[in-house]
């Protein structure tokens, strides 16, 4: 699976043939909006581990501009993904901002808007979830119809059977010659389960794996991220199809590509968190030679202005009584200037998996500036991971087996907590699983595993107290019920879709 040259062919393709990168055939620019599924920043090729060959995002990256410090607003997919939508903070969508919910129909989403302005649109893959948009009344996925007809024989079974190139080509026969597109392609790698031990048929070595600081240094994490990496390269793959067929069909200088993921990797540490490898992700976008090649930027940029961004690239604007609370950038990605970012950007999340009792979440909120990430815990009383342990069916708590939900199942999670009291691995176990303080403070400069909280350190206390202060003041600016007079109404919203597991009594 790593050994796909076709895109450089691409790299070499003219991209001059329309007027400023707009197709005489088309007005408005097409979308091809490519998110993965738990790929933190950075296991791509241009930059960092460089372990994942991804000649796909590579193209995009090198046709266009590339942000190294990209971050979602919710390190879990549906929140995130709703925010990306709606172009609203996770806590100002009410259930949509929750995991596996549901999407009241309210909240206007960016691709039913480019519909409403002569867009033909829909998705393959994964869309908006998990969680129930029809219960809502919504006509289709929030991120647009479904063409998932096709299908196929992956090389194992742990990836998706759906045909993202040949349900991208029926999508694309549906629309006519002169309609304008949006298409979201949803991979679903590289979500887990992995295959076990991908890596070494993908021609892979354990001393290419590069451990994150959060991790021990083990070979069973190692291979475990190889597996990881190779997932990535596999949903890669599509995307190198899907550039050849808008070339093919000569659409692609007038196709805004984007490529991005909705959270990170599904890591102790990582997923389902607001450290760094929880909402730190890959992103680039490319538009014919309408964006500088070959742009790089290291300033912030939250996900919550992709709604925005896209809609002015198209001329559009958001409708509705809810509009967007992110802003568009597109002016400074198409200019030759140096992009000028945000001075801090927010996330949160609330209820992930099942993971405590009654479905209780663990509310969470982070501002991240260009050298620190705060992060304020509402509940540092519960498990952050998810309770240890859960009741069997004999309504007893089973000690036998360590859960902490929150956290996928995984060889890296096993080794951890089969582990735990070995000296080498003890603080990385700790710092997965056990209860936090109210305040987290890391400088992600030098610490960027956000293994070492500065929060009790005098010397930094008034670098915490700024901090909180511009935090509780967008909060509040954006309408956080955490913030307001119902903090605890998210324990309220249902849990829809998703096993939902039973643990012991806590208030």
């Amino acid at each position: 699976m790593s050994k796909i040259n076709s895109i450089y062919i691409l790299s070499s393709l003219t991209v001059l043939s329309s007027v400023n990168g707009v197709s005489a055939k088309n007005p408005k620019p097409n979308i091809l909006f490519v998110i993965s599924d738990d790929q933190s920043y950075s296991y791509e090729t241009r930059d960092g581990k460089r372990m994942a060959k991804t000649p796909g995002y590579d193209f995009v990256a090198g046709q266009g501009i590339e942000f190294k410090n990209a971050f979602v607003t919710s390190p879990g997919s549906s929140p995130s993904r709703a925010s990306m939508l709606t172009g609203r903070f996770p806590w100002s969508i009410e259930q949509a901002g929750t995991h596996a919910s549901l999407f009241p129909s309210h909240y206007s989403c960016f691709p039913d808007v480019l519909h409403k302005h002569g867009y033909h649109i829909g998705f393959t893959g994964k869309g908006w979830g998990p969680g129930n948009w029809e219960v809502s009344g919504r006509k289709h996925n929030p991120a647009g119809p479904a063409y998932n007809a096709y299908k196929l024989v992956p090389p194992f079974k742990q990836l998706s059977e759906i045909d993202y190139v040949a349900n991208f080509e029926d999508f694309l026969s549906k629309k006519s010659d002169s309609q304008p597109f949006y298409f979201w392609f949803g991979a679903h790698e590289p979500h887990r389960a992995f295959k076990k031990d991908s890596w070494v048929k993908a021609g892979k070595f354990l001393d290419e794996a590069a451990v994150p600081s959060f991790l021990p240094d083990d070979d069973i994490v190692k291979a475990d991220i190889l597996d990881y990496v190779v997932e990535i390269e596999y949903y890669d793959s599509h995307l190198v199809k899907m550039i050849q067929i808008l070339e093919e069909r000569g659409e692609l200088d007038n196709t805004i590509i984007l490529v991005t993921s909705d959270n990170g990797m599904a890591f102790p540490h990582a997923k389902a968190n607001l450290y760094e490898s929880g909402i730190h992700v890959p992103l680039a976008i490319c538009w014919g030679n309408k964006i500088p090649a070959s742009k790089v930027t290291d300033e912030l940029f939250s996900m919550v202005n992709i709604a925005a961004t896209l809609l002015e690239a198209c001329e559009v604007k958001m409708e509705g009584d809810y509009a967007e609370q992110g802003k568009s950038f597109w002016k400074q990605i198409v200019s030759k200037s140096d992009f000028k970012g945000e001075k801090a950007v927010f996330s949160g999340r609330e209820r992930h998996s099942s993971a405590r009792y009654n479905n209780q979440g663990y509310p969470m909120r982070a501002i991240r500036t260009n050298r620190y990430l705060l992060i304020r815990n509402f509940h540092p009383d519960r498990w952050p991971a998810g309770e240890p342990f859960m009741l069997n069916d004999d309504n007893q708590i089973d000690e036998k087996k360590y859960i902490f939900a929150d956290i996928d199942d995984s060889p890296t999670k096993s080794f951890l907590i089969e582990n735990s009291e070995m000296l080498e691995v003890d603080r990385f176990y700790h710092a997965a699983v056990q209860k936090r303080p109210e305040y987290e403070l890391y400088d992600v400069l030098k610490d960027p595993g956000c293994m070492v909280n500065l929060a009790t350190i005098k010397k930094h206390q008034r670098t915490l107290d700024k901090l909180a202060g511009e935090l509780n003041k967008k909060l509040r600016l954006t309408g956080d019920p955490r913030s307001g007079y119902n903090p605890e109404i998210w324990e309220s919203y249902p849990r829809l879709s998703g096993p939902s597991r039973v643990f012991p009594f806590t208030k």
